[in-house]
């Protein structure tokens, strides 16, 4: 018995590089959690996963291995990631009647056939009887109530922990897109670069996104804000307290927010006129959470002179527009990634 047959519904589940979401059919969003997990290292066996493995995030002994199985939004270990794709199902199966074990998983636009199928074999091998495929940011479309199937251009910026993916999307299916792999993470990555460089500090991963959250920025703030930052001196070797400004975190993020600036005029030079006259009408939706930096809107506002929204509850996008196209699968079905026969 696979641990889909304790499932009476259908699930939708964003795999995402920095959090997994699952949407059970009917229930709506059941599970949002680090895509982390902690396995002891001689036996491979998961210890922990999502929150209570982010928390020994940094703090693990030589025994245990805390490790994301998700990178630049597919998959990278692929027995630990069946694995944790596996224990998230789990926590989330509710007891009920047999139904149908369709699954439909969110991927990025840019992953190639090989990434696709590691997504579908671990989804099977934990019990699904039937895998779909949606892209990211068509996901995030339908999630934020865009009627994806009008005749009309809208355009997605979808900026996770792996990937930003920028699409337009008209008549059920994806126009041009642009799929780049500078995202939250390479923003966290930054930052530990900016401290190891500038002030000869070593800080965790945690930190550096916890640095972000609170004074990171794509635009000058009205008050620019100063915190102490916990590190280990890289000379002494010793833990070590500094001061830095919000000013020094917008310079260290700075290469990162102009990539993606810099796909979105890419995407935007590529696109056909008519849409591009829709696009200036109704303005450009940013999903994800990196729509969640600050200024950021306001940044890709003035480089592109396009409006520019940031969606309700940017976070859940993905999730909630893989949960409606579970919910309707027959409406849908023409967003879905077409399957490839082996």
């Amino acid at each position: 018995m696979g641990i889909f047959d304790f499932f009476s519904n259908d699930i939708a589940i964003d795999l995402g590089t920095a959090n997994t979401l699952i949407y059970v059919k009917g229930k709506g969003i059941v599970l949002n959690e680090p895509s982390i997990v902690a396995f002891d290292k001689n036996t491979k066996r998961i210890i922990a996963l999502g929150n209570k493995a982010k928390e020994m995030q940094g703090r693990e002994h030589k025994e245990i291995k805390v490790t994301r199985p998700m990178r630049d939004g597919v998959i990278a270990d692929f027995e630990i990631a069946e694995g944790m794709i596996r224990a998230f199902i789990k926590k989330v199966r509710g007891s009920g009647a047999m139904g149908s074990r369709r699954v439909v998983v969110a991927v990025p636009s840019g992953v190639t056939e090989v990434e696709k199928r590691a997504v579908r074999d671990s989804a099977e091998h934990a019990g699904a009887k039937e895998v779909h495929l949606i892209a990211e940011p068509m996901a995030a479309a339908i999630g934020i109530g865009i009627d994806v199937e009008a005749p009309v251009g809208n355009m997605i910026i979808d900026i996770g922990g792996g990937t930003t993916e920028i699409a337009v999307i008209a008549l059920s299916g994806i126009v041009n897109e642009e799929s780049i792999r500078i995202a939250g993470d390479e923003m966290n990555y930054a930052i530990m670069q900016f401290f190891k460089k500038n002030h000869n500090i070593l800080i965790g991963e945690r930190t550096a996104e916890a640095i972000k959250c609170e004074v990171g920025s794509a635009v000058p703030l009205k008050e620019e804000i100063t915190i102490q930052v916990k590190g280990r001196d890289l000379v002494g070797g010793v833990p070590k307290t500094t001061e830095v400004s919000s000013v020094e975190i917008r310079e260290a993020l700075n290469e990162a927010v102009v990539q993606i600036v810099d796909a979105v005029r890419q995407t935007l030079e590529r696109t056909p006129p008519e849409l591009s006259a829709d696009i200036l009408d109704r303005g450009v939706m940013l999903t994800g959470g990196g729509a969640l930096l600050k200024g950021l809107d306001e940044r890709i506002r003035m480089e592109t002179n396009l409006p520019v929204h940031v969606a309700e509850d940017p976070l859940t996008a993905v999730a909630r527009g893989a949960g409606k196209v579970i919910e309707n699968m027959n409406q849908y079905s023409k967003v879905l990634i077409r399957n490839r026969r082996y």
